[in-house]
C-alpha cells in the first residue's frame, strides 16, 4: 500500500499567496509565511512555493522570502519561479529550500537539468510541469502540451516525451501541474498523472 503524502503548493504573487481558476484571475488570499507555517502545523509533509509570475516577469524569485518561509518550517520546501541558473539554485538552497523546481528555464535551457543534477544532486531537482490538454496530434500525441512562464505560452512540447526528456537528464522528481483543473475543485487529472507515473 502508498503511503500517504500531503504536498501543498502555494502559488506567490506580488509577494502574497493567491488562487486563481485555470492559470487566470489570481486573487490574493493570505500571507505566504503564515500559510506556510499554518499547513506545516496541520501535518503537511511538504510544501512547494511557486512565484508564478518570476519566469513571464523575467526576475529572480524573492529570495528574502523563501528565507522567511524556511525559517517557519521544518518539513521539505520546494522553490519555482524564475530560477535560470546554477546560481539561481545556489541562492534558493542556500535559503533553507530542499529542492529547486524549473519549468520554463528547463524547457528553454534543457541542460540546465542535467547541470543542477550533477551540481546538487538529482534529487534537489524538480521538473516544473504546466500542462493543457490540446487533444493528440501528430507533434502532441499523448494530448497533453507544456505550458511555459506561467501557463501563458505554449510549447509544442508533448507532455509525455518532456517527462521522459527530464528524467532522461536527471530531474528527481516531476511536480505535474494541470492547467484545466487548476482552482476547479474538481479533482486531479488523473489521466496525465497515470501516463507519466507509468513512464517514468
Amino acid at each position: 500500500m502508498l503511503s500517504k503524502r500531503i504536498v501543498v503548493c502555494l502559488d506567490i504573487k506580488d509577494g502574497k499567496t493567491t488562487k486563481g481558476i485555470k492559470f487566470k484571475g489570481n486573487v490574493p488570499v493570505g500571507d505566504p509565511v503564515e500559510m506556510a507555517r499554518y499547513y506545516y502545523e496541520e501535518g503537511a509533509d511538504e510544501i512547494i512555493f511557486y512565484d508564478i509570475t518570476a519566469s513571464a516577469e523575467s526576475r529572480q524569485i524573492v529570495i528574502d522570502l523563501v528565507d522567511r518561509v524556511a525559517r517557519q518550517i521544518f518539513i521539505p520546501l520546494t522553490v519555482g519561479g524564475g530560477i535560470r541558473t546554477l546560481e539561481d539554485m545556489r541562492q534558493v538552497l542556500l535559503a533553507g529550500a530542499e529542492k529547486v523546481s524549473i519549468n520554463t528555464a528547463a524547457v528553454k535551457n534543457p541542460w540546465l537539468i542535467s547541470e543542477g543534477a550533477r551540481a546538487f544532486g538529482s534529487q534537489c531537482i524538480v521538473l516544473g510541469m504546466d500542462v493543457l490538454y490540446v487533444g493528440k496530434t501528430e507533434r502532441i500525441p499523448s494530448g497533453y502540451e507544456v505550458w511555459i512562464n506561467g501557463g501563458r505560452t505554449p510549447t509544442g512540447i508533448d507532455a509525455l516525451w518532456w517527462a521522459k526528456e527530464a528524467e532522461r537528464r536527471g530531474a528527481g522528481e516531476i511536480c505535474l501541474n494541470s492547467i484545466d483543473a487548476d482552482g476547479t475543485q474538481e479533482g486531479y487529472e488523473l489521466r496525465i498523472t497515470r501516463m507519466i507515473s507509468e513512464a517514468v
